[in-house]
């Protein structure tokens, strides 16, 4: 099963410890204020059990019961157990164990979630990598992050796909041990065994708890280029699991589509939420996702009852609820993530599909994916923006503002503003602040990176009982209202031109108002020599930019309208889903002709 012979670190010593952190300098009295005016809400949920010990009591308790649907693939929760079980095997013989860190790569697909529960049942760590990563951000993270280990199931059972060449290349010359996923074996409804023939040992809960014991790291991108290896632990994770339960009313009959790129954070709660109640993942693999037909006829030929796309798709969905009248009868949520859902397209969503309950969430992969649940109604689509809603169970959500020593104002989109000294006071009733997060769900933070956990993570001054010990630094600008939180925008997507401080997500909303706008992105890139506000746009309709222009004038100082109008045929996206603002601030510096009027 191993084709490399260089063992990783040892099993036993765990490499995804928490950092040290430095306390939040805090102003007399705020901590007082803040924990008056915290959103919090709590529920005693089970965070110490693992998600592979919910299998085997299902596997035992209903065994006919669908546990993954992938494609032609049906795998009963024995099949799942059992498909665990042989990855469990294959790590264990290559020397895998508690705290070891193991890299995988492979497509979206019933072995993801096989392998995950493998891991977790020997108490190592999963770190997804993305089969179209080239080798030197593979190798950039294998290295930050300490990966013992390479899974390799590209290739399905028996691994050794194409897709993950550039990951198996790139760990081999590192000396990290690859392991290839085992052998085909159980893979239709009811099927129990590892191999033909074979009886199987399976796993059987231990009564272990794993609370802290580091469960997954995710990568994302830095300010500084260098990718972030964000890590969550097993209590954090299940917390959030179980929230997603509560707020949606999962239950064994709902079926869930994990549609997310293995790299982001939602794909953990998509995998595995289900699992928890006697539910069915549904994989939907990437070509689905690449048109609106394909899309919807995945979602109704699989039954899909909770479905998590980002706008765009929603957007797609929508259409074709509108042109073909009713869609998706099976479905009850729509959750949108990845970047922010419009009010307007949120207004579309819930008439075009009037038995579809819509979500919005928001939360940081730092903090154990969402922290904000907000179910839409039809009098939210009046608002400029909406809100993201209140705190998941057992999350902690404070306004603090800085009031700074001294401050860089050379900082700005690219980067964040960093203030030099001075300390935190609470954000009062009504007043705009920038968002920290406390609680269980609170990350150990990101692995091997001290720099930037000084500048995310602290230590909690306001909660003398937190779990963790840790309040996260969002970057996020936001404002409490009637017990939800109102997303205003990035901190660091406030710029400063011509000497005028703005928040660039205030100009796109206005943008987005005009009804032939259908998305919209403002950036500010450097053209001939200076900065200069670039509106990015796509429409539904015919307008020009001298109209979109006059329509900005009508709610905007004249120094906040862009110059530089650009209408596209769709905005580049990240392969996480959101808009690439680099991308669109590239296509201007490049020479693209956008219109100046």
């Amino acid at each position: 099963m191993t084709r490399a012979t260089v063992p990783g670190p040892s099993p036993a010593t765990p490499v995804l410890a928490a950092p040290a952190l430095a306390p939040l300098p805090l102003a007399e009295g705020a901590a007082a204020r803040a924990r008056a005016l915290c959103l919090s809400r709590s529920a005693r949920f089970d965070t110490a059990t693992g998600v592979l010990d919910h299998v085997a009591r299902f596997a035992a308790a209903t065994p006919d019961a669908p546990a993954v649907v992938d494609g032609d693939t049906t795998l009963t929760y024995p099949g799942l157990l059992a498909r665990a079980d042989r990855y469990r095997t294959a790590l264990a013989t290559a020397g895998c164990g508690e705290g070891s860190v193991v890299a995988a790569v492979g497509d979206r697909s019933a072995d993801t979630i096989a392998a995950f529960l493998a891991l977790e049942g020997l108490g190592a760590v999963y770190l997804p990598l993305a089969t179209d990563w080239p080798a030197q951000r593979v190798t950039e993270v294998l290295e930050r992050a300490a990966a013992g280990f390479l899974l390799d199931y590209s290739g399905g059972p028996g691994g050794g796909g194409a897709a993950g060449e550039t990951a198996v290349k790139a760990a081999a010359g590192l000396g990290t041990t690859i392991v290839t996923a085992p052998g085909a074996g159980a893979t239709g409804p009811g099927a129990t065994t590892g191999r033909p023939g074979a009886t199987p040992v399976l796993w059987a809960p231990d009564g272990r708890d794993r609370s802290l014991e580091p469960r997954y790291c995710i990568f994302t991108s830095g300010t500084t280029g260098r990718p972030k290896g964000a890590a969550v632990e097993h209590r954090g994770m299940v917390n959030h699991l179980w929230a997603k339960v509560a707020d949606l009313d999962l239950t064994a009959d709902d079926r869930l589509a994990f549609t997310a790129p293995l790299v982001f954070d939602i794909a953990i709660w998509q995998m595995l939420a289900p699992l928890l109640v006697g539910g069915a993942v549904v994989v939907v693999h990437q070509p689905s996702l690449d048109f609106p037909r394909r899309v919807r006829t995945a979602l109704e030929r699989t039954g899909v009852t909770v479905v998590e796309l980002v706008p765009t798709v929603v957007g797609w969905l929508v259409a074709e609820a509108e042109r073909r009248g009713p869609v998706l009868p099976a479905l009850r949520w729509l959750i949108s993530t990845g970047e922010e859902l419009r009010p307007e397209l949120a207004a579309r969503a819930l008439t075009a599909l009037p038995h579809v309950r819509l979500l919005n969430a928001y939360g940081p992969t730092e903090c154990s994916d969402d922290v904000t649940h907000h179910e839409v109604t039809a009098a939210d689509t009046g608002l400029d923006r909406l809100p993201v809603g209140g705190p998941v169970d057992n999350a902690r959500l404070y306004l603090l503002v800085h009031e700074a020593a001294g401050v860089n104002e050379a900082a700005g989109e690219n980067g964040e503003n960093e203030a030099a000294g001075g300390v935190w006071r609470s954000a009062e009733p009504g007043e705009a602040g920038e968002l920290f997060v406390g609680g269980v769900v609170v990350g150990l933070g990101y692995v091997n990176d001290p720099d930037n956990n000084a500048r995310a993570f602290f230590t909690d001054p306001l909660d003398p009982e937190s779990p963790t010990g840790r309040l996260y630094r969002t970057g996020d600008l936001a404002r409490f209202e009637d017990g939800t939180v109102l997303y205003l925008g990035r901190i660091d997507r406030q710029v400063k031109v011509a000497g005028v401080r703005m928040e660039l997500d205030e100009i796109e909303t206005v943008l987005l108002r005009h009804p032939a706008v259908d998305r919209a992105a403002v950036t500010v890139p450097v053209v001939d020599g200076n900065p200069a506000l670039a509106a990015h746009y796509t429409v539904r309709g015919p307008v020009t930019p001298e109209e979109l222009r006059a329509h900005l004038a009508g709610s905007l100082p004249e120094a906040m309208v862009p110059r530089l109008l650009t209408e596209l045929d769709a905005l580049p996206l990240t392969p996480n889903g959101k808009t690439d603002h680099r991308a669109l601030r590239r296509l201007t510096q490049d020479g693209t002709s956008p219109a100046e009027v």
